[in-house]
């Protein structure tokens, strides 16, 4: 009997400020119509009772209260984390062992963008401090700590979707200073976007062991109807396996199976508007698992919006499952822990030794490491 790992993956990205015709902006992008940005428009569009030409049902949705609730402001952040992080609280989703909630926060750096309307949080570490010296200061500790990337779009404003690893410099900077500045390098990654191209395909192949990217899951009507992500725009994971198990992908493609050194993860949305995780899908991951499979069954959502709702529907998710599958055992994990059981993985320190010498008027530096390491 395989065990379920329960692998709660956040895109870490700090306060987010959009105002009502920022907002309006997004509804003309999803739906075609252009409408006057008033609250009054937003309650018909919430209520479905505004003409968006067949897309009423599914503009409900998106812009529903829920999904536009967002934490403004740091203040807001400390507020949420200090309920999510309390173990009275991450006990209310214990697992089967009793074990509680835990989180994997896969931060990003908003570096080099000119227009930032959304009041983003700037700079090298900005996000990855503020939630290290809350978790330092509350003493809380248990949770996860890894990457997340968003490119540069062309004409580098904060709060527009971009793919092109080529033309994001600071990606690599973000790495490289997060290991001299701060000590930190990461063995997970989430895709900005929940998108991956030939560019950060071959990047990710380089550094990074496990990646919680592949959303392949059967379009529904919801993701169909939504103009400004549709036909694999923004995430496509068309042709990567839609089951819960894990792989190595191709060299030429990565939503296909290959030879690569890392591993793909499947990693669906909760609380958001397309590629969410339903109650079949957890079922599916439990059936694997009474199968003899260990699985990881590794959702995902934004700290942008307060994650309690996002928590209690997953977990309604999970029990009605294990009611079905009673002698499946699952618990709840990091990313990286989860990665590393599912993959079978042993971790050994490995030591640096460096050398400098000088050579024809050049300066040498040689560093040997005393173990294998990951990539080329």
């Amino acid at each position: 009997m395989g065990t379920i790992y329960v692998v709660h993956c956040i895109d870490t990205e700090g306060p987010l400020n959009e105002t009502i015709e920022a907002t309006f902006e997004r509804i003309e992008r999803f739906s075609g119509k252009k409408l006057e940005p008033t609250e009054e428009n937003l309650k018909k569009i919430q209520n479905g009772e505004m003409d968006l030409g067949g897309k009423e049902e599914s503009a409900k949705y998106v812009f529903s209260e829920r999904f536009l609730r967002y934490n403004r402001t740091w203040d807001d952040f400390d507020h949420m984390l200090d309920l999510l992080t309390s173990e009275e609280y991450r006990l209310r989703y214990a697992d089967s062992n009793g074990n509680g909630w835990k989180y994997s926060w896969f931060i990003v750096d908003y570096v080099d963008f000119l227009a930032n309307p959304r009041g983003k949080e700037l700079g090298y570490h900005a996000i990855y401090d503020h939630y290290q010296t809350y978790y330092h200061r509350r003493h809380v500790t248990g949770d996860d700590f890894q990457w997340h990337a968003h490119p540069l779009s062309t004409y580098k404003e904060a709060h527009r979707c971009a793919v092109s690893y080529f033309n994001s410099p600071h990606i690599l900077q973000s790495l490289g200073r997060g290991i001299i500045d701060r000590g930190f390098f990461p063995a997970c990654f989430r895709p900005g976007f929940h998108t991956e191209r030939p560019d950060s395909h071959w990047l990710l192949e380089q550094y990074i062991p496990y990646d919680y990217g592949n959303q392949s899951v059967a379009l529904t009507d919801l993701d169909r109807s939504q103009n400004d992500v549709a036909d694999g725009r923004f995430g496509d994971w068309r042709r990567a396996p839609d089951t819960w198990e894990p792989y190595h992908p191709s060299h030429d493609d990565y939503q296909v199976k290959g030879n690569c050194r890392r591993v793909i993860f499947r990693c669906l949305n909760v609380g958001t508007r397309l590629r969410c995780i339903t109650q079949n899908e957890v079922d599916r991951a439990f059936q694997r698992a009474h199968g003899g499979e260990d699985t990881v069954l590794a959702i995902t959502d934004h700290d942008f919006r307060h994650m309690g709702e996002d928590i209690d529907e997953i977990y309604a998710m999970i029990r009605n499952a294990a009611v079905r599958y009673p002698d499946v055992a699952w618990t709840n994990s990091t990313a990286y822990d989860a990665a590393r059981a599912i993959m079978k993985a042993s971790c050994k320190p490995i030591h640096l030794s460096c050398q400098f010498s000088r050579l024809e008027g050049k300066d040498i530096v040689v560093i040997e490491a005393d173990g294998d390491t990951f990539g080329p």
